[in-house]
């Protein structure tokens, strides 16, 4: 079913996300399905493309583990996400809309920036290791980690390496990889859902980037929250 928002001109725009049932099924995660599609409308002509949230959620890593269960993505929350996406940029685009504008900002705000440092810190741990003439454990966690979730990696890691080198790898990552653990630390404090992302749109509203200044300030006192709000702004404009 479609949405429709009325311009300020005579054109409507209207939207909808729905199954895919051209196509053929693949798996998500262990499921079957048609893959998830939006249509956007707009003076009658239409835009076709593929869910980014569908893509994201999909990804191994999103396959939480807790004891013998595994726990995916409800597909219920990713088009309740979706969703809310489209309406925000139309929204937002309501007195000069276009396919065009539109399409860029969803590619812009549907980003997760804990997903795009992820593959750069992990290069930084596999650096790392390296350096501290761990080459076997090194070339493991490369190979293993790609469909794993590199914090929950680091939480084991935490777990099972010495205190002093545990700590080493942290300060450092400040200082050569993403500003990914802080903003995954922050990720988990102020979200209780297992779509455990960041995307810039979320980084983007009202008071976000204030909670994550003082829960920074809180957690590493003697960091400069100035160049990681500098950092992560470059993420977003790269």
């Amino acid at each position: 079913m479609f949405k429709i928002f009325k311009l300020e001109k005579t054109y409507k725009v209207a939207y909808k996300t729905y199954y895919n049932e051209r196509l053929k099924k693949s798996f998500f995660h262990h499921k079957l399905m048609f893959p998830l599609y939006d249509q956007v409308t707009f003076d009658r002509i239409p835009i076709t493309f593929k869910s980014y949230y569908y893509d994201l959620y999909g990804k191994p890593k999103y396959a939480i583990r807790a004891g013998s269960d595994i726990y995916i993505p409800e597909i219920k929350a990713i088009i309740k996400k979706e969703k809310n996406l489209l309406e925000f940029i139309i929204d937002k685009n309501l007195e000069d809309f276009s396919l065009t504008k539109f399409k860029e900002e969803y590619v812009y705000y549907s980003r997760d920036l804990l997903d795009i440092m992820e593959a750069d810190f992990l290069n930084y741990v596999y650096i790392f290791l390296n350096d501290e003439g761990m080459p076997f454990l090194a070339d493991t966690i490369r190979l293993g980690a790609i469909d794993s979730n590199a914090f929950q990696l680091m939480k084991d890691m935490k777990i099972s390496m010495k205190e002093s080198l545990y700590k080493k790898l942290e300060e450092n990552s400040f200082y050569y990889a993403p500003p990914y653990l802080p903003l995954y630390a922050f990720c988990e404090k102020i979200k209780d859902s297992i779509l455990g992302t960041l995307t810039v749109k979320e980084w983007e509203q009202p008071g976000t980037k204030e909670k994550f200044i003082k829960f920074f300030k809180k957690n590493y006192p003697e960091k400069e929250i100035e160049e990681t709000m500098q950092e992560i702004q470059k993420w977003i404009n790269s």
